[in-house]
């Protein structure tokens, strides 16, 4: 109903914009609002507030020729000018009555819009380095990712899900030698395990599969290992990184590849496997490997043709700083490898060879200097800044009770996406993640999460769905049948907290709409929440079941509509709409 309210007053404004000798303001939408107090309408504009003064008239003399211009329309029942020029529509309860029938008539597809048809979208979220389980801080980017193409599919954009896999670099070296100390145990080697390696229990379930693969084919001279961290002379990080050169020199570059390999297999499985039963399915596994069969090639002739490179003391320096970054960022190390930040470019020059319009990323909030140094490196290889949009998720703090859990991946010390869903279920996991913004920091609360109650918001909103599916079912017993919405007199339904629900049910298409532009699943959950509220309180005070066939009907229709908004609603969080609880 807004779209099409908004529409009406696009085509007045434009009408008297000529009227006056102007051209119409193509820039300058409506902004209809909701009313916060139904006394005043339904909804308000201040349009004529932001238009008076291009016609050097006071707002509400403008705001009363808009009034007396505006198209008759059964969607509306009166139009006012109030305080100081805004214009105040209330609707017609025939709008409402349509509006539940609309529900019912298009069903899933109710609430989807054309806003985005022209725009493709590459969405990149979770990309987890493979060096370890999914921990819950993984999971709400896995679930805030997930709900957010949801909802730009649900606005017409053509979306593409991926997951970057970092394969390469140092810390999948760092893995590929925890792997390696594991195996050395079980090949009866009695050897101190570095400190900074990765000790979680999926290491020795590596080590293991690897040991019944290869054997002993991969040992290697445990006393030299043990001389390199036996030296006191460098820090943790030194010597880690000489046990990995002594690995690589010992068993040859197959042999510390094999290891490496099994390493990166194990862990991607089980993170391939941990976002499928979590209903997260990325179309595509981007491995940062492949960018050096070209990709990081043409990223650098793209920046040499455009003078965006230069040497200094051996390495190749890009001018990031030209583009509003704080500092220029080596793409050519002394020694002739790329670095992170070469792949990075490289990765979203390929997004843009492969025709996406915008490159939306999810990332952690720790990667917040990773802006700006991107963009740069997109502008000066001439694709536009805008391009981009990185959205960033704060930190998971998760609380027993009290205590709240540390996590550390390296130490193993942590609580895993699956041991979350294992303990509160996907559902509540899914529509948790979501619950705040995602630049707010989350405290999930894990008594809360399980509550079957209505203090868990989660089960407050499935419970609405349950209840019509509940009452169905007795219709179906008594032998009642459920009329076509079209033969319903809607009418009936006169009752406060009636039009109450069917208010908040004509919201729906608004809030899925602004929860995409926003990129904020939250708004629909509150949306939700506070229509499963207006749905009980209308449920409990006022029968639907009554004798009254004509009431009865028309009520049994409101509960329908009410269904399909919280299935629709709950499905683009993705969590289920049980019919039972």
């Amino acid at each position: 109903m807004r779209i099409q309210l908004n529409l009406l007053l696009r085509e007045t404004l434009d009408r008297l914009l000529g009227e006056h000798g102007l051209k119409p303001a193509a820039d300058l939408e409506p902004q209809l609002e909701r009313t916060r107090d139904s006394k005043h309408g339904d909804f308000t504009s201040n349009i004529a507030l932001r238009v008076a003064n291009k016609l050097s008239r006071p707002p509400r003399e403008f705001a009363a020729e808009i009034v007396a211009a505006f198209p008759e329309s059964r969607l509306i029942e009166k139009i006012q000018v109030a305080g100081p020029g805004f214009i105040n529509f209330t609707l017609a309860a025939g709008a409402f009555e349509q509006e539940l029938r609309t529900i019912l008539a298009k069903g899933d597809a109710y609430g989807c819009s054309e806003l985005g048809s022209r725009q493709r979208v590459l969405l990149e979220y979770v990309s987890a380095n493979p060096t370890g389980p999914l921990h819950v801080g993984h999971g709400r980017l896995a679930a805030y990712g997930a709900s957010l193409a949801n909802l730009l599919r649900a606005t017409g954009h053509e979306v593409h899900e991926e997951y970057y896999v970092n394969d390469a670099g140092r810390q999948m070296d760092i893995l590929a030698a925890s792997v390696w100390f594991r195996y050395a145990e079980l090949l009866g080697e009695d050897l101190p395990f570095p400190a900074n390696a990765y000790q979680g229990e999926y290491v020795r379930e590596i080590a293991q599969a690897l040991h019944e693969t290869h054997g002993n084919s991969l040992a290697a001279d445990a006393n030299t290992i043990i001389s390199i961290l036996a030296n006191s002379e460098v820090g943790p990080e030194e010597l880690i990184d000489l046990v990995i050169g002594q690995l690589r020199t010992q068993l040859g570059s197959d042999g510390f590849e094999a290891i490496l390999l099994a390493a990166l297999t194990g862990v991607l499985d089980d993170i391939k496997n941990d976002l499928e039963g979590f209903g997260v399915k990325p179309q595509n596994w981007y491995f940062e490997h492949s960018l050096v069969d070209g990709a990081i090639d043409r990223a650098l002739k793209a920046l040499t043709k455009r003078d965006m490179l230069y040497t200094r003391d051996g390495a190749t320096w890009f001018k990031s700083s030209e583009f509003g970054d704080d500092k220029d960022r080596v793409v050519v190390r002394e020694n002739g490898a790329s670095t992170y930040f070469a792949s990075d470019i490289a990765y979203h020059l390929e997004k843009r060879e492969r025709g996406f319009d915008l490159l939306l990323d999810v990332l952690g909030a720790d990667h917040h200097g990773y802006v700006a140094r991107v963009r740069a490196g997109l502008e000066a290889m001439g694709e536009p800044a805008e391009c981009l949009e990185v959205r960033l998720v704060q930190f998971v703090a998760l609380y027993r009770g009290r205590e709240k859990i540390q996590m550390s991946t390296r130490s193993g010390e942590y609580v895993t996406l699956r041991q979350l869903r294992e303990d509160v279920g996907n559902d509540a996991a899914r529509f948790f993640y979501v619950s705040r913004s995602a630049d707010q920091h989350l405290d999930f609360d894990l008594e809360l999460a399980k509550a079957q109650s209505n203090d868990n918001p989660v089960y407050y909103i499935q419970y609405a769905h349950a209840r019509v599916a509940s009452m169905l079912r007795r219709m179906k017993e008594e032998g009642m049948s459920v009329e076509n919405s079209d033969a319903v007199d809607l009418t009936r339904l006169a009752e406060e907290a009636e039009r109450t629900l069917m208010v908040a049910l004509s919201r729906y298409p608004e809030i899925v709409q602004l929860a995409a532009v926003n990129r904020a699943p939250q708004h629909l959950v509150h949306y939700l929440r506070d229509t499963a509220a207006a749905f009980h309180a209308c449920y409990n005070f006022h029968r639907v079941l009554v004798d009254d066939l004509t009431l009865r009907n028309a009520r049994v229709t409101l509960a329908l509509a009410t269904q399909q908004i919280v299935r629709n609603g709950l499905s683009l969080l993705g969590v289920a709409a049980p019919n039972s609880m």
